[in-house]
């Protein structure tokens, strides 16, 4: 599976886990809603800025966003987790 999807998958997860749509999660970082949505479907690749912002706007720290996507690629590579 690929990073772009995987990421989507997890960021959805953090969206919907703090009971923001993804309009005001576009508002509160400062991006477009149709691009949230893009990210989140795995049609975009994020740059550093835009997880910072993301993260920032689901009071998480960016490095968790990509530990967890780290932590599934593993686990879909070998099978099991690191």
């Amino acid at each position: 599976m690929s990073i772009e999807v995987v990421f989507g998958r997890h960021l959805r997860k953090f969206r919907e886990g703090k009971g923001l749509s993804q309009e005001e999660l576009a508002f509160r970082s400062n991006l477009d809603r149709t691009y949230i949505s893009l990210l989140e479907r795995g049609k975009r690749r994020p740059t550093i800025n835009t997880i910072f912002a993301l993260a920032k706007s689901l009071d998480a720290a960016p490095s968790d966003m990509i530990k967890m996507v780290e932590l599934e690629l593993a686990t879909d590579i070998t099978g099991r987790e690191p």
